[in-house]
């Protein structure tokens, strides 16, 4: 009888006094979002995070946005990699490694994962304006940053070029979304093992 690949999935509520979180995510999904968290932009890019990883994601926040939509974005990152990181277990027999040249119009974004198990960000993007409509743009990186250390991966993001500021931003979520998607895979030829010669990615 043929082993069952045990479900990858993993739930999270985060409370605080700043927000209240609840996510979870499907590594074996189809990319279907459900996701509120009050922050028109902020959704927008969650919703290409999920769909162009292929990661089933619900993700509901409720934050002090009389304040700023900072807590709201971080504490989802957090929230988020939390998730991502109990959905992916011991990560046994994923792909581990991937990278990518990501292009829309005249943007081009790269990006490049470990699924290590050792949370780092290298952040080389840089955007024009402080602001997408009332978003933000410097908590482009702090939600990455809050997301990679949380889930446990090394994550470098490089913007090449680009002039259109939203085209900048959700060229990180959508190149992310697809290295993640690639590097959470699973290697048949890993036959189960970890992709590690320390024999771990904890």
């Amino acid at each position: 009888m043929a082993d069952v690949m045990p479900s990858r999935t993993g739930q999270v509520s985060r409370k605080t006094n700043e927000t209240d979180v609840s996510v979870s995510v499907n590594i074996d999904g189809t990319g279907a979002s459900k996701v509120t968290t009050g922050v028109g932009f902020f959704d927008h890019m969650l919703d290409q995070l999920a769909r162009h990883s292929l990661i089933d994601m619900e993700i509901s926040t409720e934050g002090d946005l009389h304040v700023d939509d900072h807590h709201t974005v971080e504490d989802t990152g957090i929230a988020i990699g939390q998730a991502i990181a109990k959905a992916l277990g011991d990560r046994r027999g994923i792909t581990r490694y991937a990278s990518i040249d990501l292009a829309m119009d005249e943007t081009m974004t790269r990006a490049a994962v470990d699924v290590s198990g050792r949370p780092f960000l290298v952040w080389n993007v840089a955007f024009s304006s402080p602001k997408i409509g009332t978003f933000d743009t410097e908590l482009v990186r702090e939600f990455f940053q809050a997301f990679a250390q949380h889930a446990g991966i090394t994550l470098h993001v490089q913007n090449i070029y680009g002039a259109n500021n939203h085209h900048i931003a959700e060229t990180c979520f959508k190149s992310v979304a697809r290295v993640l998607r690639t590097a959470t895979e699973i290697d048949p030829r890993q036959a189960g093992r970890v992709p590690s010669t320390k024999g771990t990615l904890a």
